[in-house]
């Protein structure tokens, strides 16, 4: 299983970008996937995940802001991100998890990160 993020970069605070996450190996139909976030210095957070019935969860962070969706055919999840903020501004991971119990478990499966920076 492999995932590979990308669409990270530099944008003024209220601006948007848009995260890809493309898989081989595995089905992103058939799993919950998610989007976390890791500023230096923090934790890394759950931002969204989106379930095999299309089902989506937010962090309340990002609500109304953010957007994940899933493109079966090119078995690919993104992560549409309007209204960015500087707080915005962290690593982004892909994960390939469970969605079990209203909760969400990662997996060992992360894509490579990419880097998103809002500046103000």
């Amino acid at each position: 299983v492999q995932l590979q993020a990308s669409g990270g970069g530099l944008v003024q605070a209220g601006g948007s970008l848009r995260l890809s996450c493309a898989a081989s190996g595995t089905i992103f139909s058939f799993n919950a996937v998610a989007w976390y976030r890791q500023a230096p210095g923090k934790q890394r957070e759950l931002v969204a995940n989106i379930l095999p019935g299309g089902n989506t969860n937010y962090a309340d962070s990002v609500k109304g802001r953010f957007t994940i969706s899933r493109d079966n055919a090119k078995n690919t999840v993104y992560l549409q991100m309007n209204s960015l903020k500087p707080e915005d501004t962290a690593v982004y991971y892909c994960n390939r998890g469970i969605w079990r119990g209203s909760t969400y478990y990662p997996s060992d499966y992360w894509g490579q990160g990419t880097q998103v920076t809002v500046s103000s």
